[in-house]
């Protein structure tokens, strides 16, 4: 519909049958089901999902204990992936998700900056539509063939290198989610999902630093503005945070049935070794009125095993 004048349609693969139970492999094609990104998937990670819109009764099958603060919510298992997104597709969708949820501390000690790596993002199993192609580089990503390599043999076709097994073996502190926080408002569906990123030394204290993922989707056919934040934040040295400001990440994002979903990163510090953050988003309904839309609580937790630097930018 909104296509540019000149452009057309291009085959990039055929659609295969969505895996009801089982997990994709390093090296499956896919679609993303909401936001639509050609993507390839690298690995999968298992996770506990915490979903508060489960009812008490199913989630009390589940074997994982329930916790962070939170009787009634048990952990239940589920399949994430890490995946290249197509740098094609990139520019299109930047205003519906970041493409750089991969964020690292600085390898100096003296230094708070943080590096990005793009194009990386993290894809639960039921938002992956495979597909398959007969191209040698269907995925244009600066590490795609770093990573991965054609052998016709296999199926899907694209292997690990070693380069990518390397990577995820000295990476996996600042790479893997354990935790995914679900919860629903008003047909409004927050997904939170934390990672720990590495403590710095600042001014005689420990800093603990965390980044975490954000999903804003609306199930409903009304039209709704993302307006303001509130965050509490609780650190074990005792200390309780409130931030207040408007929308995210300097937005206020749209969320209609044509595009319902928002994606964002941010990060956080403490001068503890854990905490936990709830809060709640203000949204505004076309008729001006608002909603508060709960966020889960999350817990931030530290690896205390840790001892050295992310090395995500050196090969």
């Amino acid at each position: 519909r909104n296509r540019p004048e000149g452009k057309v349609l291009e085959t990039v693969g055929v659609f295969e049958a969505p895996k009801q139970h089982g997990k994709y492999e390093t090296g499956q094609l896919f679609l993303h089901s909401v936001f639509g990104y050609r993507g390839i998937v690298l690995f999968p990670w298992q996770a506990r999902l915490y979903d508060r819109d489960v009812a008490s009764p199913v989630t009390e099958k589940n074997e994982n204990a329930a916790g962070h603060g939170s009787k009634e919510v048990k952990g239940k298992t589920h399949t994430y992936y890490q995946v290249l997104i197509d740098a094609r597709d990139c520019p299109h969708i930047s205003q519906r998700s970041q493409t750089e949820a991969v964020t690292f501390l600085a390898n100096h000690d003296d230094s708070r900056a943080l590096y990005a790596i793009p194009g990386l993002d993290y894809v639960s199993h039921e938002d992956i539509l495979p597909y398959s192609s007969t191209d040698q580089v269907p995925i244009q990503h600066e590490l795609f063939e770093r990573f991965l390599m054609y052998d016709q043999t296999k199926v899907p076709p694209f292997v690990a290198r070693d380069t990518l097994c390397a990577w995820q073996e000295k990476n996996h502190p600042w790479l893997e989610l354990s935790d995914v926080h679900r919860e629903t408002t008003e047909n409004i569906r927050v997904t939170v999902i934390p990672f720990y990123m590495g403590m710095r030394e600042a001014q005689n204290s420990h800093v603990y630093w965390w980044r975490y993922c954000i999903r804003l989707e609306n199930l409903d056919s009304e039209v709704v503005q993302l307006r303001e934040r509130h965050w509490r934040i609780f650190s074990l040295s005792g200390t309780l945070e409130t931030v207040r400001g408007r929308g995210v990440v300097g937005r206020e994002p749209v969320l209609s049935k044509e595009q319902p979903a928002f994606q964002y990163s941010s990060h956080v510090s403490l001068q503890a070794s854990s905490g936990h953050m709830w809060g709640t988003f203000r949204f505004e309904r076309p008729d001006g009125s608002h909603f508060d839309v709960r966020i889960p609580p999350f817990s931030l937790e530290s690896n205390k095993d840790e001892k050295t630097p992310p090395s995500g930018l050196h090969w």
